[in-house]
C-alpha cells in the first residue's frame, strides 16, 4: 500500500497560484511513479484571505494547516492592501503562521547552478560552485520582541532572545552542516548588542556536543561584505531573525535570480515551504513568472517533512537539467537561453523530466 500524504496547498497572491499550480503538477507527476500519494487541502493566507474573510490569517487556515503533514505556500502582498493597518496586512499574516506552527527554523540555501554562473552580477570565479545553507532563527529577535512601541516623534522595537531559543536553532544548524561540509559560521553583533552576546556564547556551548563541526564567529556586517566577497568561504551560515533576512536575500543574488532559491520553515510543528520571493503583482496573470524557486521548495518539502529523499533528488536533478538544456523564463533569457518558456511549460518540462 502506498504511502499517504496530506498537503495544505497556500496559493496566496500575485504570481502566487501560478508558480504553486506548477510545483503540484511536479509533485503529482512525482506521486504517480514514486509509490506516495499526496491529498491537497488549499487555504486562504494574505491578501486573498483579506478579501474573502476581512482577515490575514483566518482561523480555518491555521487549523487545517495543524493537520496537514506539510505545507506548500507561494507568495502574499501587494500595493491593494499596503495601506491597511499593520496587523490586517497580508505580511502579519505570514508571520502569525509562522508563530502558530513554531517554525523557529527557516532554511535558505544559495545556490549557483553552474549553466548559471554567467547570470551572477558578480565574476563567474567568485560564484561558480557556490553552495551555501542560511538557518535563520524566524519566530523570536526583533520582528516579535516585546515591549514596542509607535508614537508620535518616537519609536522603539526590542530584540529578545532567549537561551531555549538559540540553543534550539543552534542544534538545527549543527545537524545540517554534519551532512555537509561540517563548517558552521555564526553571525552577530556580539561587539555592540547584549543579545548577541548571549547567541555567541549560547552557540559555542551548543558547538560542544559536535566536535567534528567546525566553528567560526563573524560580525553580520562584515559578513555582509564577505557574502560578495568571498561567498564560497561559507557553508552554514547560522544567525538570528532580522539579520537572517538581509543576509539570505543579499546570498540569493549571488544566484543571479531571486527566482531560483527556495526555503523550507521548520520546527517545533508542521513545516511551510516556500519560495524566498514575493508576490510580483507586476507581472501576475501573464504566465511569465519562474516557478523554479517553488519547484525546488517542494524538493525541500519531500526531503524535510517527508523523507522522499529519492522523490526530491529527483526534482533537483530534473531542474539541473531543464537549465543545461538551455530552457529559461524571461528574467533568464540573456543567459545561455535555447528556449523561451513560460511559466507552465516549464513547469511541464521538470513533470516530464522526474518521470524518466
Amino acid at each position: 500500500m502506498g504511502r499517504n500524504y496530506k498537503i495544505g496547498v497556500i496559493k496566496g497572491d500575485g504570481i502566487g497560484p501560478e508558480i504553486v499550480d506548477e510545483a503540484v503538477k511536479v509533485l503529482d507527476a512525482l506521486s504517480a511513479n514514486m509509490g506516495f500519494n499526496l491529498e491537497y487541502k488549499e487555504m486562504l493566507l494574505g491578501g486573498a484571505a483579506i478579501d474573502e474573510t476581512g482577515v490575514p490569517l483566518p482561523q480555518e487556515t491555521i487549523q487545517g494547516a495543524k493537520q496537514c503533514d506539510a505545507v506548500l505556500f507561494g507568495a502574499i502582498g501587494g500595493p491593494k492592501w499596503d495601506n491597511l493597518e499593520r496587523h490586517l496586512r497580508p505580511e502579519s499574516g505570514l508571520l502569525g503562521i509562522r508563530k502558530e506552527m513554531g517554525t523557529f527554523a527557516n532554511l535558505r540555501p544559495a545556490i549557483v547552478y553552474d549553466e548559471l554562473v554567467n547570470a551572477s552580477t558578480l565574476k563567474p570565479n567568485v560564484v561558480k560552485g557556490v553552495d551555501i545553507m542560511v538557518v535563520r532563527e524566524l519566530t523570536g529577535g526583533i520582528y516579535f520582541g516585546q515591549p514596542r512601541e509607535l508614537l508620535e516623534d518616537r519609536a522603539y522595537n526590542t530584540m529578545i532572545y532567549t537561551k531555549e531559543e538559540v540553543i534550539r536553532i543552534a542544534k538545527v544548524a549543527f545537524e545540517i552542516a554534519m551532512k555537509r561540509d561540517k563548517r558552521i559560521c555564526s553571525v552577530d553583533k556580539a561587539n555592540v548588542l547584549e543579545v548577541s552576546q548571549l547567541w555567541r556564547e549560547t552557540v559555542e556551548e551548543v558547538a560542544k556536543d559536535y566536535p567534528e563541526v567546525e566553528l567560526t564567529h563573524m560580525y553580520v556586517d562584515n559578513a555582509a561584505m564577505q557574502l560578495i566577497r568571498e561567498p564560497k568561504q561559507f557553508d552554514v551560515i547560522l544567525t538570528g531573525n532580522i539579520f537572517g533576512d538581509i543576509l539570505s536575500d543579499a546570498a540569493s543574488m549571488l544566484s543571479g535570480s531571486i527566482g531560483l532559491l527556495p526555503s523550507a520553515s521548520t520546527g517545533l510543528g508542521v513545516g511551510i515551504y516556500e519560495p524566498i520571493h514575493g508576490s510580483a503583482p507586476d507581472i501576475a496573470g501573464q504566465g511569465i513568472a519562474n516557478p523554479l524557486a517553488t519547484i525546488s521548495s517542494a524538493s525541500m518539502m519531500l526531503r524535510y517533512a517527508l523523507g522522499e529523499n529519492e522523490a526530491a533528488d529527483k526534482i533537483d536533478e530534473a531542474i539541473k537539467k531543464s537549465l543545461a538544456k538551455g530552457y529559461r523564463t524571461g528574467d533568464l533569457s540573456a543567459y545561455d537561453a535555447v528556449e523561451i518558456c513560460s511559466c507552465s511549460e516549464i513547469g511541464d518540462i521538470i513533470a516530464n523530466y522526474v518521470c524518466r
